[in-house]
């Protein structure tokens, strides 16, 4: 059985960008924050931003930041 494929860069290479760009966006953001302006310890954002990948920094915007 032999698995060779060839991976569309064109459809993947925007995707990687895109994450990319949300994930610089959503830690410079949090390392400019004050840690009482969010909603959890910054370490625990930081790592979700990280790990969780692109949903990371959105839950972050939505949920992470506390409102005033």
């Amino acid at each position: 059985m032999n698995l060779n494929f060839e991976i569309n860069w064109a459809l993947v290479a925007p995707l990687l960008v895109i994450q990319a760009i949300l994930m610089i966006i959503a830690l410079v953001d949090l390392v400019k924050t004050d840690a009482e302006r969010t909603n959890g310890p910054k370490w625990m954002w930081v790592l979700i931003v990280i790990i969780v990948n692109t949903i990371g920094p959105i839950l972050y915007f939505i949920i992470g930041k506390k409102r005033y």
